[in-house]
Order: C-alpha cells, then structure tokens, then sequence
C-alpha cells in the first residue's frame, strides 16, 4: 500500500521484541487495523487507525509505541504546553490539529483548554470577545460550553456544518466514542455511535444548550493586534477576541466539486472505514496520494461491489512512485477502474455522470468518496508565528 501515514497517533511495533501474541489486535476497537504476519504484530490498515493507544496497553511485552510520522514520512505539528496553548500567547490547539484524533481525547482536550483560558486574566475589553473558537467538531464544542458555563463573551465559528469533519463520514460509520463529558450538557455514555447518531448528539447538545454558532464562516486570517489581542477575519465578519482556540481537522476542510447531488448522504471525503462500503459500487474522486491510497483501502478491505476512480488529468502523476505503479498494476488487472481526463458533472442516488471532451458517461454508483484537497491548516498557523515541528516516527 505504500508508505501511507495515519492522522493521528499511531502505533509503531518493535519486530525483535514482538511475540505476536496478537493482543494488539484484539483490543483495536476498530479491528482490521493490525493484524499478526509471520508472527510480528503489523500496522496493515494504516487508514483505519485513529490514535485508540489500546493497543499499546495491551501490548504483553511493551513492543508498540505511539508515534506521529513515520522514519520516511515526517507529520507537521503545532507546538503546544501541557495547557493546550501556543507559543503565541493567547492562542490555543486541541484535537485533530494537534495530532489526537479521538472523539473522547478532542472532548476532554477543548474542556481543558477551556478551564486554562477561564482561569487565565486575558479577557477582551470593550468591544473584545474573551474568545474565539474556531472549528465546531467535538473539541471546540467541549471548549465553548466550557466558557459558556464561566460565563465569557464568546463566538464559535464552523465553516461548514455543526460537528466538523464528523458530518462527512460514510453513513453508517460507527466510531468508539465515550465516555464523553460536555460542560453544561452532561456525560454520554455510550461507547459506540454511528454517525447519524452522533449528528443527532449535537443536535441535541445545540438545542439544549443554546450554544451560538455561526456557519458558513471561512477563517481567511488572524493578525494579532498592537494592543496584544488577536483580530480574527472571516466570510462572517472580523472578530475581535482576546484568546483563540483553533480546533480545526489536520486535513483543513475538503474542497467541494460544487455539482449536483453533492448533498446526497451517499458522499463523502475521506475512507476511514473501507468495510462500510461492502457490496457497493464506489467511486473515488480525485488523482493525488490520498485518492488512490483510498481505493487501495477499497480493494483490500471493503469487499465492494466495484472501485472506479474519476481524475480530471490523463494521468496519476502527482502520486508517488509505489502508489502510481499499484494504481496502474490495479486497473491493468481489472480490479480498478480509472476514468482519466473525466471530470463529475452530476451526482444521482444510483449512478454518477462523468464528461470527458467527447460525450457523458453515465456510471453505476452506490457510494462517492471525493478527494480533491482541501484548505490547509499549516499555512494559517505559519502565518500567527506557530511553531511548527516535524515528527518522523516519534512520540
């Protein structure tokens, strides 16, 4: 599959202390992560892994370490204190920006970095929010009820929709959750969630407490201002706040091919789990590293009815090396199929309409994982001052 790195943390498996016990794979919560070849635990499902660490624990003979990157594929990341903050004063990083993406971990981080930001003194005068939190997926929901509940003048802005990148997982995605513990809203219990039951969460946890969102709203800068508060321009209006706590995906947002059908709950922008998609005909949009390594988790893992790919170039030669030769090997032995030079025009419950310069092609599809980039975070991290570092393989 190539040298495809995790989001997240992720265990590294020391082959001369493994015994191969296999008790690492069975305590993955999300199976079909590691499995036991030739007697060595090994990662085979990189794109599954979500930072659980129970394998780890389990771990007889202290074989597995967590790691970020790996020795030939380095992973950017923020340098934060044990409070969650910058080394911009004010400015805060929890969840999957910095590197845990674990629902409960996001939760018990955005409420941490809540309580430090409630304790500080800096707090906006005037017209000055206290704070900002950008991103409304589970950390910067966690954070605003945290500040909500001492009482700060806050704003929380989500450029998409409420939940953050949880709204674009596959339909049916279950994902271990709980415990989780919102201020002002209680503790959750249960441990495992499909998404349409964690979208009804937030639902809930919105109605109930009343926490002011604003949509839509694309954070395009954030300057820091001559009298040490922070100026936060968006889609929605400039904010001025005296902490910012930016709870946004690693990946940014996912760009949008901006078609019809696109709202269809059969889309989605990233594979996070390839056996949802069991017996269907999927197509993967896109023809960079994260598209074909997405039909590669297809073929191995998703039993699917079909795997196409629709890139708009004639070939794949952004992707690296191995991932061009397998992609080609995949669709010379019939297991692939590759639309080059096609680009979506319409999105149907059933089939999906390509173009090419010549005519439309109408194609059977049941499931469109569309992966055509996004807004990086880095660069709006690089632009505040954050210290960024690059970790290959270490904890």
């Amino acid at each position: 599959m190539g040298d495809i790195v995790p989001a997240s943390i992720h265990p590294q498996i020391d082959p001369l202390r493994c015994i191969g016990s296999g008790a690492c794979v069975y305590a993955c919560p999300e199976k079909n992560v590691l499995t036991v070849v030739n007697g060595r635990g090994t990662l085979t499902n990189p794109l599954g892994c979500i930072g659980h660490g129970a394998c780890a624990t389990s771990c007889p003979v202290q074989a597995i370490t967590l790691v970020f990157g790996t020795a030939k594929r380095g992973v950017e990341l923020p340098q934060i204190d044990p409070d969650f903050q910058t080394n911009r004063p004010g400015v805060y990083i929890v969840g999957e920006l910095g590197g845990m993406g674990l629902i409960r971990n996001a939760v018990s981080q955005g409420r941490q970095a809540g309580d430090h930001i409630a304790a500080s003194e800096r707090r906006g005068t005037g017209d000055a929010l206290d704070a900002v939190i950008i991103g409304a997926g589970p950390a910067g929901i966690s954070a605003t009820l945290r500040l909500m509940e001492e009482g700060l003048r806050i704003a929380l802005l989500e450029r998409e929709a409420f939940g953050g990148t949880i709204t674009h997982y596959p339909r049916g995605k279950v994902v271990m959750t709980g415990p989780l513990d919102f201020p002002m809203y209680g503790r959750v219990s249960k441990r495992k969630m499909s998404k349409e039951e964690l979208v009804e969460l937030w639902d809930d946890i919105r109605d109930t407490t009343e926490i002011p969102v604003t949509t839509d709203a694309l954070v395009e800068r954030i300057e820091e201002t001559e009298d040490g508060n922070w100026l936060v321009r968006s889609s929605a209006g400039d904010f001025l706040t005296a902490n910012v706590l930016l709870a946004l995906g690693r990946r940014g947002s996912p760009r949008k091919l901006e078609v019809p059908g696109e709202e269809l709950s059969k889309v989605s922008y990233r594979v996070i789990e390839p056996e949802v998609f069991r017996g269907q005909h999927v197509m993967v949009v896109g023809g960079g590293n994260a598209a074909v390594e997405s039909v590669f988790a297809l073929l191995d893992y998703g039993d699917c009815a079909s795997v196409s790919i629709s890139y708009r170039k004639g070939a794949f030669a952004r992707c690296r090396k191995p991932n061009r030769t397998r992609m080609e090997a995949e669709v010379n032995a019939g297991r692939a199929r590759a639309y080059l030079s096609t680009e979506v025009e319409c999105i149907e419950q059933s089939s999906v309409t390509l173009r090419d310069d010549a005519e439309a092609v109408i194609v059977a599809n049941d499931a469109m994982v569309i992966q055509v980039g996004g807004t990086a975070p880095t660069a709006l991290l690089r632009d505040i001052g954050i210290e960024i570092i690059t970790k290959y393989g270490e904890a």
